[in-house]
This record gives structure tokens, C-alpha cells and sequence, in this order.
């Protein structure tokens, strides 16, 4: 009781171990070393030109003496690391996949970007009559006459496509960890729905290939949204029709919650809070350019203790949202402390009855799910983010309604099923390997903080408790509950073979940054 009253895992005595001893911090190389060091890499045979080595022909590539890759087929084969155990799970590398022995080729996805679109992003060609309408209409225009605004039509959210959200397990959109692979693997382990990672609307539009790659689906996400952030109406309603004409979705979810730096900077996210009538206008324009259902996502307040989520809700639904999720913390909170339910329970009371409210924060087992679900009936599920990266068999747990003391193999077989949908979906040439393990590393800063039924004296684990140093019931147990990046990397090397040479890694995400000065 005392452990758990000061966040502390209570793992059992038996399993403790010693403090591991710190470790000195590795210098970080600067941005123009890195570039310096790319450049060099370019150059060299490793680095094979990427249309040489599907076709295996040197005079495949247009840029000829010109290309900044190399065309040098055999210096590139005599130093190509050997292949990796397994099949070529379909990928269109030729002779850069790490699995050339068995070689196939495809690509299954949705969603991707067909450079003719490209071209007219890049060119600002591309046309958004029904964006620019409704824009006018809304009186958002610089030019348009304060008459137009008696002229807004919203259709009524009946006429379009409803997706019923109730009790349905619904994976978050998360950013880095969230990707296509980890999506994938989530819905072999029981998700009903899932969502894109968060695009920002002007990258979209501006046709950036790797903002459009966030928006890609595999044919398992059979209930699948995509989500977008951006500060202005006019920018987010014509994202929204753009990914309308371009993807295919189930439903659009507009981000108003995020708390990063960078994005509340610009505008956009979690700032939205503090403008009501600009979540009002982006609403209203976004919704009426598509048919698709649109949802948004929020936290309760951008300060802490002046709660805004309350007085959006009464109203979000006649703006054309037909569903908003609410995370229970303020943008100044971040992810530290637990989230307010309460709060959460409290706006739901006060939505009309056609808008489905999903709560977001905490949820961990399937007893908080169970909890918040029939703690108010006006919440239709909730929302899974941070439990899915840590265990992601909490779906499994959730429908069939037990705590699952899974073993390391069973968890390693899970890893497993990870790379394999990595390699299928970033490549199995040299980049796809490093790409999927770089993923998997990232995800495993996360999966570390898992503690085996197993070895609690309280089960289940709560979210916010810190686990002591203790030993795992076998080696791999032990190591895959190691705190350490270099355990990490181990274990990627068990699935994705040798690391390169002077490879370091340090995980990208600092969740807790409550105390910061320049969040208020």
C-alpha cells in the first residue's frame, strides 16, 4: 500500500534487483556533422542507386554520370551485408533487398501519393472548389461580403455516413510509434479502430511525401481516420477535401489537443483551446466539404484549472462534428498526473444525444476500460494511447475480459510480427531494415515499462507507476524489461540482425514536461 500510495510498482521481493549503475551520456554529433557524414555515405558503393538496383541494370537510371548514387553493381554486391533469415515479404528492391534469395515482389497499401498529384500540390494547381465555397460562404475570405455569412448550409450530419463508436476498442493516433507496422500488429491483437499518425495540413498541402506517407492504410484497418492539425479554416478545409478526393478513409479526426511546442506555436493544436470561434469556423468548414464523418479531438483546457472542453461540447455537433474525444489533461499537464474522468464524465452529460463522446487517458487494463464505460453512459469507448505502446495485447485483454500474464516468448513473437510488418511496409532493402529497427527501438523505450502479471503483489499495473529494478522470470524476460537502449538494441539484433557500425540510439519522445517554464 505504501509503494502504490508513492507510485511505485509493488513488484514482489523475490524479483528485486540492485539499481543498475549510470550511465555516462554519449555526446550528441552535430547537424553538420550528421549531413557531412550522409554525404560521404552517398558516395560510397554501399549506397546503390535505387532504380539500378530494382532493375539491376546500370543504364536504367535517367540521371546517368549525373546521379548522386552510386551505379557500381558488383563493388556494391561484394560488400552487401548477407541476408537475413527468412522471405522477402513482397517489396520492390531488386538487388538492395535483404532477402534477395527469395525475392517478391508488391505492396498492398492504400493512400499513396501519385506524383501527378504531387506535381499540382507542388505547383499550387491543384483545385478546391468546394473548400473555397464554403470558405466564402463562412465569411473567412477577406473579400467576402458580411452578407454571405447568412447564405452557411451545413448538411445535416444525418444525410452523411455515421459510424457507430460504441464499445468499440479504438487505438489512438500516436505519433512516431503509431505507424502503419504498429497499427497492423494491433489489429491482429484485437483494435477495432484505428487512426493515422497526426499530419500537419500545411505539409499536405504543400505535397511533402513524407507527410503523405502517415496517411497510408493497410487493407486490415477495415475501420480506419486520418488525422490533421492546422490553425485556420481555410488551410484545414482544404486538407480535408484534398484527403477526401485522395485517400480512402472512414472518417476525418481533426487534431485540437496536441502539446507540442512546435505545433501550439504555430497555432494549431491544443492553442485551438484558447479560440473558441476559431474551433467553430474550422469546424463548420470542414465539414461541410466532405460526406465522410468528421471527428476532433481535445484536451480539457490549455491551462491548467480553466477547463474550456465542456462548453464545446453543446455545441460541436450542430457545427458538423459527429464525434470528439476528450483527453483528461490540460496542454499545460502534458502527460503527467492522472487524467480527470470526472471532467470527462461531466461534458458528456452535456452532449446532445447523436454526438458519441470517447474518453482518452489511462486506460491501462480491462477493468479501467470496463470502469469508464459503464461509469457514465454517455461515453461510447474510449480512446487507447499510451497503454497500446506499452502493451499492445490490451486489446486481447479488453475482449476477453482477463489480465493476460504473457510470457517473453509469447511477447517476442509479437516483436516479430512488428518487423515483419515493418520490412513490409519500409522495405527489406539496407534503409527498410534500419528503418524498421530504428521503429522497433523506439517502441521498445516504450514496451520496457510493462511489468509481468506475474510479478506484482497488486495487479493490475497502473500507468503512472514507476517500476523499481527487478530481474524478469528468464533471461529474455529480463531483458526485455531492461530500462536500457543498449538491451534495446540487443534485442533488435536478435530479430534484424548486426547493427551497423557506430550505430547509438536515443528514443525520441519526453513525455513529462509539466514543470516548464514556457508552459505557463
Amino acid at each position: 500500500a505504501e509503494l502504490v500510495a508513492r507510485a511505485v510498482a509493488p513488484v514482489k521481493p523475490a524479483f528485486l534487483c540492485p539499481p543498475p549503475v549510470a550511465v555516462v551520456k554519449v555526446e550528441k554529433k552535430s547537424k553538420r556533422q550528421l549531413k557531412r557524414e550522409r554525404q560521404q555515405e552517398q558516395k560510397s558503393t554501399s549506397h546503390l542507386c535505387i532504380e539500378v538496383g530494382k532493375s539491376g541494370n546500370v543504364d536504367s537510371c535517367k540521371y546517368g554520370t549525373s546521379c548522386h548514387f552510386s551505379h557500381d553493381i558488383n563493388a556494391y554486391l561484394s560488400q552487401k551485408p548477407a541476408d537475413l533469415e527468412g522471405t522477402c515479404p513482397f517489396c520492390p528492391y531488386g538487388l538492395t533487398c535483404r532477402f534477395l534469395s527469395t525475392h517478391k515482389e508488391g505492396n498492398c497499401e492504400r493512400n499513396p501519393l501519385s506524383k501527378e498529384i504531387q506535381k499540382l500540390l507542388w505547383k499550387s494547381k491543384y483545385k478546391f472548389p468546394k473548400a473555397s465555397a464554403q470558405i466564402k460562404l463562412l465569411g473567412l475570405e477577406p473579400r467576402a461580403s458580411k452578407k454571405s455569412k447568412d447564405l452557411i448550409t451545413i448538411p445535416h450530419l444525418r444525410e452523411k455516413k455515421i459510424i457507430d463508436f460504441r464499445e468499440k476498442l479504438y487505438l489512438a493516433p500516436l505519433t512516431t510509434v503509431g505507424n502503419l507496422p504498429f497499427r497492423r500488429l494491433c489489429k491482429t491483437l484485437g483494435a477495432d479502430v484505428t487512426c493515422g499518425e497526426m499530419a500537419m495540413c500545411t505539409n499536405l498541402l504543400q505535397g511533402q511525401a513524407s507527410e503523405w506517407a502517415l496517411l497510408r492504410r493497410h487493407p486490415s484497418e477495415d475501420l480506419f481516420g486520418v488525422q490533421i492539425c492546422g490553425p485556420y479554416p481555410d488551410t484545414v478545409a482544404r486538407t480535408v477535401e484534398l484527403v477526401d478526393n485522395e485517400c480512402s478513409v472512414d472518417f476525418i479526426d481533426i487534431n485540437m489537443g496536441c502539446p507540442i511546442d512546435i505545433v501550439v506555436n504555430k497555432g494549431a493544436g491544443s492553442s485551438l483551446l484558447t479560440k473558441p470561434m476559431r474551433i467553430r469556423s474550422i469546424v463548420q468548414a470542414a465539414s461541410t466539404v466532405t460526406e465522410k464523418p468528421l471527428t476532433v479531438k481535445v484536451r480539457t483546457a490549455f491551462f491548467e484549472g480553466r477547463n474550456r472542453a465542456d462548453s464545446l461540447v453543446s455545441d460541436i455537433y450542430n457545427w458538423g462534428a459527429s464525434a470528439i474525444t476528450i483527453h483528461g489533461r490540460s496542454r499545460q499537464q502534458r502527460y503527467s498526473k492522472l487524467a480527470d474522468w470526472d471532467y470527462i464524465y461531466q461534458c458528456a452529460q452535456k452532449a446532445p444525444d447523436y454526438l458519441h463522446v470517447i474518453g482518452n487517458g489511462d486506460v491501462f487494463s480491462f477493468t479501467d476500460w470496463n470502469k469508464h464505460v459503464s461509469d457514465c453512459s454517455k461515453i461510447s469507448t474510449c480512446m487507447i494511447a499510451r497503454g497500446a505502446l506499452i502493451k499492445p495485447w490490451l486489446f486481447t485483454e479488453i475482449k476477453e475480459q482477463r489480465h493476460w500474464d504473457i510470457t517473453s516468448g509469447e511477447r517476442l513473437n509479437i516483436l516479430k510480427d512488428f518487423v515483419r510488418f515493418g520490412l513490409e511496409h519500409w522495405g527489406s532493402d539496407f534503409k527498410g531494415v534500419e528503418t524498421t529497427r530504428h521503429f522497433l527501438l523506439e517502441w521498445l523505450s516504450y514496451t520496457c515499462r510493462y511489468i509481468p502479471v506475474g510479478l506484482l503483489d497488486v495487479i493490475p499495473q497502473r500507468l503512472n507507476w514507476r517500476p523499481p529494478s527487478y530481474y524478469g522470470r528468464d533471461d529474455l524476460e529480463t531483458l526485455m524489461v531492461s530500462d536500457s537502449a543498449a538491451d534495446w538494441i540487443r534485442i533488435s539484433e536478435m530479430l534484424l540482425g548486426k547493427v551497423p557500425e557506430g550505430f547509438t540510439f536515443a528514443p525520441k519522445h519526453k513525455s513529462n514536461a509539466y514543470d516548464r517554464a514556457e508552459n505557463g
